[in-house]
């Protein structure tokens, strides 16, 4: 512990000594001549330029040659973003644009389906026309081509008939011009002085009140079939006027007729 403060006391001293050995010779400069200059010690620091940037500060202008070419927004490929207001705007429009369109399809559909209903009612009128010219031509044909009967007897009553054969089917008719099967027996047996019913049904109970039904079917017989009628010609064959589309004529009996003699 004595050894410690004594080397402490000689440190003390030395950094004592070597103080006043440097500050001697300033004091003795100043005292030693009043009149004498004063001599002063300073020391020189080079000059550093240090160049001082604020990254943080805005650039005032930029400059830039007018010349360069920057690009296009193409040439970036920037995705072009819209506003919920421009989608639903196109959207609105799409809506119209259909909207409209749907408007001029049903249109179009409209005035064709007129144009077909109107070209339609035109060709039945002039079917209508077409069809009342040929009846009236067949009737003036018929009137003059037609034989009277020559016999009330079976084959007279086939003779009379056969000579309408190719008159048109027309529902319905009971004249030259065009008959159904009812109104072309009704009408050639009139001829003969018998006045049938005009419907099938009337005509197969005017027949089994004023004929006779039979099994062996001769010339001239009144044939029923539920729905339709004819006269049986001879020979398995039937004279009748058949359907729509159809015309007068001699076809082998296709069915199970019921014959009536009524002559």
């Amino acid at each position: 512990m004595h050894f410690k403060k004594i080397v402490s006391t000689i440190a003390v001293a030395a950094t004592a000594a070597t103080a006043f050995s440097l500050a001697a010779p300033v004091a003795s400069a100043d005292t030693s001549d009043s009149g004498s200059k004063t001599i002063t010690s300073s020391r020189s620091f080079p000059k550093v330029n240090v160049a001082r940037k604020d990254l943080l500060k805005e650039s005032v202008s930029t400059d830039a040659d007018e010349n360069s070419t920057w690009g296009t927004l193409e040439d970036l490929n920037v995705p072009q973003t819209k506003s919920q207001a421009e989608k639903d705007a196109e959207a609105a429009a799409a809506a119209a644009a259909q909207a409209e369109a749907e408007r001029q399809a049903a249109a179009q559909a409209a005035a064709a389906a007129a144009a077909q209903a109107q070209s339609q009612t035109a060709s039945r009128s002039a079917s209508r026309q077409s069809l009342s010219s040929t009846s009236s031509s067949s009737t003036a044909s018929s009137s003059t081509a037609v034989v009277a009967p020559s016999s009330s007897n079976g084959s007279g009553i086939v003779s009379y008939a056969s000579q309408f054969q190719g008159v048109p089917y027309v529902y319905g008719g009971t004249s030259p011009a065009g008959f159904d099967c009812s109104g072309f027996v009704q009408f050639v047996y009139a001829q003969f002085g018998l006045s049938l019913p005009r419907v099938d049904a009337s005509q197969r109970t005017w027949a089994q009140a004023n004929g006779t039904r039979v099994s062996n079917p001769e010339p001239g017989d009144f044939m029923w079939y539920p729905g339709h009628v004819g006269i049986y010609v001879g020979n398995g064959l039937m004279i009748h006027a058949p359907r729509p589309g159809k015309s007068v004529e001699i076809v082998p009996v296709y069915t199970s007729f019921e014959y009536y003699r009524i002559i």
